[in-house]
């Protein structure tokens, strides 16, 4: 609906920049009308969902290694930036610079520093945080990409603003644990989060590629078979689910796509064919993912010159079945697996998994994990298996591990690329992830003799807080009495046991914090900054680890 006492379009949301390739980049926005949207003289027509407006422009002609600042026009008149803004120019960065290329990541930010209550005591938001940094600082210095993995919102735990707006919408009293409940509800999250000004001129400059997790549907989504018939039962749970994967495809997924992807896709054919709005057609192609994930592919590749990633969806396309659980279903993974060779193929020094759920966790844990899976399966139906199921479900014991097929078939793809069986071998192979609210690093060691290192390196969250089970749960994870522990347990279950050896590189660190990699030629490394806030009250991104993923030397950063 158009604000009141305007004559002319707002822009509400954006501009976010998205796909970048070295010719070419998406730039999203959300308006308060229809209309007609410029990004560099390249133009395109708003569409309309669920009574919201947004575009992508697709800009091309680009040069590669270049830098070009843009405005957004909204019917020809110029609303971003604002002439008073503080921050920088808006710019498109395209890949082919001389130099490294450094890519930004974390997951789980809950909401913004301004909505969220002080009493609940979370550090500084290391996004917004970042973002000054990045504005005082040379454009040298700024990251080529930004990978958020995983809870960009949250739909099961709100803030107070978000639940004082709901009992405006629904004329009802909105308890503590209120959830939102439908598109409209999820469009509120969104405008709370991304109104943020510095994360806005974050991501109006540096490209981004995001992946949902599970609290942007529900906490816990697709954990089981048993949890989804239960949750399926309930009669709330079509317009949920409907809403948050419409949203997602508006606000996220549509990002995630190449020109020539969006060319190819027939959803986004179809909404821009639409002749009214296009809720119908995306709450359709919603409610078929959510029944049948073969439907939808949320996987997608990012090609940064020297780098590729792989992005793959670890929650919406599991297979549950608990003779036979899958992260992802067969075509899926080997979907995966052809996009791994292909960069193997085209010589990449660097290759990129983005999952939201770690691979490598903490030994305990892990065994833990494979534990609870081997116990459901082989007691289905009996009390020892309802126990377990109780178990997993309160512990979140759903990470790769415990889905030991895949775990194990992500693992041969890996060995199979460090070995150079798929061409030559790149200088790394990095597991990114987030969800578990802290970082540390892990290296794969066994099998030997490897070409490539193998990486594990989690950064969670850029803006909530780890509870003190958690904190506790991690660092005993990592402990040999606690892996020696479990490790039995698993062998008194007759768990398959895998051959792969992994080992703690750092960590665990615990506080909102953000991740970088460093990519030059075949040299990497991992950057850790954790907020905080120094003496006179300003907050502040400390560097707390540089460790180098293609040589043995690691380094903790105490100032």
């Amino acid at each position: 609906m158009p604000l009141p006492g305007r004559d002319s379009p707002v822009l509400l949301l954006g501009p976010l920049l998205r796909h970048v390739d070295p010719v070419s980049a998406t730039v999203w926005v959300e308006t308060d009308r229809p209309c007609e949207v410029a990004v560099l003289d390249r133009r395109a027509r708003t569409f309309a969902v669920g009574g919201h407006h947004f575009a992508l422009v697709v800009v091309e002609g680009l040069e590669p290694g270049s830098a070009t600042p843009y405005d957004v026009r909204l019917d020809g008149e110029r609303v971003w930036p604002d002439a008073a803004s503080p921050f920088p120019p808006s710019r498109i960065r395209t890949p082919g610079r001389p130099g490294p290329f450094r890519i930004a990541f974390g997951s789980c930010r809950y909401a913004t520093p301004s909505t969220v209550d002080l009493a609940e005591g979370i550090p500084p938001d290391a996004l917004d945080t970042y973002a000054v940094r990045l504005a005082e600082q040379s454009e040298d210095s700024w990251p080529d990409a930004l990978v958020l993995l995983g809870d960009q919102v949250y739909a099961d735990e709100l803030t107070t603003p978000t639940r004082q707006w709901l009992e405006l919408r629904r004329r009802e009293r909105a308890p503590e644990d209120t959830q939102v409940a439908d598109f409209e509800e999820y469009t509120r999250l969104y405008a709370e989060s991304w109104s943020d000004p510095h994360v806005r001129w974050l991501l109006s400059t540096i490209p981004s590629s995001m992946i949902f997790d599970d609290h942007e549907m529900i906490d816990d989504w697709n954990t089981s078979a048993a949890w989804r018939r239960e949750v399926t039962g309930q009669q709330w749970w079509r317009d949920r689910i409907a809403g948050g994967l419409v949203s997602y495809w508006v606000y996220q997924h549509l990002g995630n796509l190449s020109p020539r992807e969006l060319a190819e896709n027939r959803t986004w054919q179809a909404v821009q064919e639409s002749p009214g709005d296009a809720e119908p057609v995306l709450r359709a192609m919603a409610e078929a993912a959510d029944a049948d994930p073969r439907t939808v592919r949320w996987s997608y590749v990012r090609h940064w010159g020297d780098a590729r990633m792989v992005m793959v969806d670890s929650r919406a396309g599991r297979v549950l079945d608990e003779q036979a659980r899958r992260m992802v279903d067969d075509a899926e993974f080997a979907w995966v697996e052809a996009a791994v060779r292909q960069a193997a193929d085209e010589g990449v020094e660097h290759v990129v998994l983005g999952t939201s759920l770690p691979w490598l966790l903490p030994h305990a844990i892990h065994d833990i994990e494979r534990w609870s899976e081997t116990l459901n399966g082989r007691h289905l139906g009996r009390p020892l298996g309802w126990v377990s199921e109780k178990l997993r479900q309160a512990a979140d014991l759903e990470h790769w591990a415990a889905f030991g097929d895949s775990f194990e078939r992500l693992g041969r793809l890996l060995v199979a690329l460090a070995r150079g069986d798929h061409g030559r071998p790149p200088a790394t192979a990095l597991v990114l992830s987030g969800d578990v609210h802290h970082a540390y690093a892990a290296e794969l060691v066994q099998p030997e003799q490897l070409t490539t290192r193998v990486h594990q390196l989690t950064v969670s969250p850029l803006h909530n807080q780890a509870p003190h089970p958690i904190k506790v749960g991690f660092r005993i994870g990592w402990s040999r009495w606690a892996r020696r522990l479990m490790s039995g347990m698993a062998r008194l279950a007759r768990v398959r046991p895998t051959e792969l050896e992994w080992e703690k590189a750092a960590g665990p660190y615990f506080g909102n914090q953000l991740g970088e990699l460093v990519l030059d030629g075949r040299e990497a490394r991992f950057l850790l900054y954790v907020s905080e806030r120094d003496r006179s009250g300003r907050e502040q991104l400390r560097g707390v680890l540089d460790l180098p993923l293609s040589s043995p030397v690691a380094a903790e950063v105490t100032g």
